[in-house]
């Protein structure tokens, strides 16, 4: 195992999906190619990367905005995803990340704090007999804001009901997507408060620019 955590005890783990459970991105990135070339519209692969953990419909947008194209963005979406969804027999899970995950399951909780939607997610975790592990999944369309702004983790974690100090989030940083190397993030700084989770957790954002830094 070389995914290290930090060494404290922690309530609840949160996991990025594409790229740190999954190894999917090399599959996202061929089924963009393949539905953005119906459009004639270049996505280069350093691009597809440096944009990971954006969402598929802001991808699309942002495409347009980028080359002054006009494709419609739910119908790009829908075939994007359904290219994905072709490809997966191929996906495997990233064996340091898994051996936490099953190591974890069942003794605390365990969330998926994605990008994508909550179908694609759903499906890459089925293929890979991962579904049943995660008791939430905060996923593109749960919230308004894309990472890195706090508001998915902070979805997350009032699900399950804790706050500072007491949950671990593990993502793929950028650069190493290529590389196939998940790491281990900084503790989360939330806290639990009293026996359930807070009833404005969903909103709590004031102070966002510190909590971002700890994401």
């Amino acid at each position: 195992m070389t995914l290290q955590l930090p060494e404290r005890i922690f309530k609840a783990y949160l996991f990025d999906c594409d790229g740190t459970i999954a190894d999917s991105m090399p599959l996202h990135y061929k089924a963009w190619k393949k539905a953005l070339g119906e459009w004639s519209c270049e996505f280069e692969e350093k691009l597809f990367y440096a944009w990971g953990g954006m969402p598929v419909v802001q991808i699309i947008s942002t495409l347009n905005e980028r080359h002054g194209l006009n494709m419609p963005v739910e119908r790009v979406s829908s075939r994007k995803e359904s290219l994905y969804f072709e490809l997966l027999p191929q996906l495997k899970a990233v064996p340091d990340v898994l051996v936490h995950i099953e190591a974890a399951h069942g003794r605390i909780p365990l969330a998926v704090v994605s990008g994508s939607t909550k179908e694609s997610v759903s499906a890459s975790l089925a293929v890979l007999k991962l579904l049943d592990r995660f008791d939430t999944m905060v996923c593109a369309g749960d919230y308004k804001k894309s990472k890195p702004n706090p508001e998915a983790f902070l979805l997350a974690a009032a699900s399950s009901g804790w706050r500072r100090n007491s949950v671990w989030y593990s993502k793929t940083p950028r650069w190493a997507f290529r590389r196939r190397r998940p790491q281990a993030w900084p503790p989360l700084k939330f806290r639990r408060r009293g026996k359930g989770p807070r009833s404005d957790g969903h909103n709590h954002l004031a102070n966002t620019r510190r909590q971002a830094r700890s994401c």
